[in-house]
């Protein structure tokens, strides 16, 4: 069942109790109210003829000093017959419940005879022929006889109204229900319109539309939820897109890894077969085995690197204190046998603090993708400087420079600019997607400012702060 049908039948069902109960109370407060009056009334009416019937018995001649049946008879029939009892049915008994009068019509029934008692007033509520009595009953002692006078007052009109009264509240609440169904229905439709927007979006959600928005149109707690909903879709699609751009750049991962191990083991099974089934001259021989081992280098390489991304990522870094010194000089003893380019180092004093070994893995990449971007002779620069945020390091070549729709893939791994170039000497297009993940694990990143033909300017901050702390992102 819709949750807007459930809210109109339950206001349907407590409406309904609410106006059946309230209903019941009232009419039957009006009834026993009015009942009540007439109760009263009839009582007062019994007090009255009472004292008209002693009255008339004081009247009768005392011949016999009792007052004889046929005396209690003839006031009895003035008594119905008069003004006063017009409206009402009598009945007189004597002390042997014999009765000595009684109006056309009364009930034959003596049990409120056996309740009543000197000095006391009784009634009862009977039914009588579709008619509904008030019975009373009292004891008269006028001379020396106690006789018993009992009145019957009509009081079907009040059992009528309360019928009418019932059959009418009916109506009413039945009336009430109709219209409220109907307000009830254009009220729950629109309180769950929010409900009905969030159901449609979550199940083009469901269908792959990440794009679907539910429409905010309230501000209650409904309102906040589909903010909330769209708030939840918003990042479920980012993630998805995250893990979309994550699988894709995972496929092109294998992709490359496939290709980069496919062209040096062609060569090695190329020139090991030639090796094998052939007999060849010394130089051939030699230029066989010199490419084997070349490409092998290469294998090598591309392996030890994989192995230093994968570890990297998985690794925590022990930071401490030192110069910055320290790296430069570093820089300046391994590439001194260089002669293919010419090394300018030059540094601010300064200390950061980070794990000396992996910066210095950073660096010795960086400053190989710049020679081997540069031509012969090429001028590279190695330089430091002291931030308010840090310290700088910078490596910048003037050799062939990266497009600018290249240089947001540089630091994925085995992308390379020129493959051609890479190849001929050992790269596999790792070494900048490892300087990345280490730069990750000290809080930095690599900024990179290239034109081609101008040269290349890589750099890195590392943070002035005395303690670094991986994150894994």
């Amino acid at each position: 069942m819709k949750f807007s049908y459930k809210i109109l039948l339950w206001t349907l069902i407590v409406m309904a109790a609410g106006l059946g109960f309230s209903g019941y109370f009232f009419v039957n407060y009006v009834f026993e109210t009015s009942l009540e009056r007439e109760i009263n009334q009839a009582m007062d009416e019994s007090s009255i003829l009472q004292f008209a019937f002693e009255t008339a018995a004081l009247n009768v001649p005392a011949k016999y000093g009792v007052l004889q049946d046929a005396a209690v008879e003839e006031i009895g029939s003035r008594l119905e017959n008069s003004g006063q009892g017009a409206s009402r049915l009598l009945r007189i008994t004597d002390e042997e419940r014999t009765i000595l009068f009684a109006s056309t019509g009364f009930q034959q029934d003596m049990q409120l005879l056996e309740q009543v008692e000197e000095n006391a007033r009784i009634y009862q509520i009977i039914p009588y022929e579709e008619h509904y009595y008030v019975q009373t009953g009292m004891i008269i002692n006028v001379m020396d006889r106690m006789l018993y006078l009992e009145t019957m007052k009509d009081v079907t009109d009040v059992f009528e109204e309360r019928k009418l009264g019932f059959a009418v509240y009916r109506r009413v609440t039945l009336l009430m229900l109709v219209i409220s169904a109907v307000l009830m229905s254009f009220i729950s439709s629109w309180l769950t319109k929010p409900i009905r927007l969030l159901t449609a979006a979550t199940r083009q959600m469901a269908e792959g539309k990440y794009g679907a928005r539910a429409e905010r149109i309230s501000d209650d707690e409904l309102g906040q939820l589909t903010m909330d909903y769209n708030k939840m879709a918003n990042a479920l699609e980012e993630n998805i897109h995250k893990l979309e751009d994550e699988i894709r750049a995972r496929e092109d991962f294998i992709a490359a890894f496939a290709h980069e191990l496919k062209t040096p083991l062609t060569a090695i099974i190329g020139y090991a077969d030639l090796l094998r089934s052939r007999k060849l001259d010394a130089d051939k021989q030699f230029l066989s085995a010199n490419y084997i081992y070349t490409e092998g280098r290469r294998l090598e390489t591309m392996s030890f690197r994989l192995l230093d991304i994968i570890v990297t990522r998985r690794s925590d870094i022990r930071p401490e204190r030192m110069a910055v010194e320290q790296f430069f000089q570093y820089m300046k003893d391994m590439f001194a046998g260089n002669k293919d380019v010419k090394l300018v180092v030059s540094c601010e004093p300064g200390q950061v603090c980070a794990e000396s070994s992996l910066i210095k893995t950073v660096l010795l990449n960086l400053v190989d993708n710049a020679c081997k971007a540069s031509s012969q002779g090429g001028r590279i620069e190695i330089l430091g400087a002291k931030l308010e945020s840090g310290y700088e390091f910078t490596v910048k070549d003037y050799g062939v420079g990266i497009p600018l729709e290249e240089q947001k893939k540089i630091t994925e791994a085995f992308y390379m600019v020129d493959k051609s170039r890479s190849r001929s000497r050992n790269g596999a297009g790792l070494g900048l997607a490892l300087c990345t993940e280490i730069l990750k694990l000290h809080n930095s990143s690599l900024k990179i400012v290239s034109s081609p033909g101008q040269g290349t300017s890589m750099s890195f901050v590392l943070p002035d702060r005395e303690e670094v702390h991986s994150e894994e992102k």
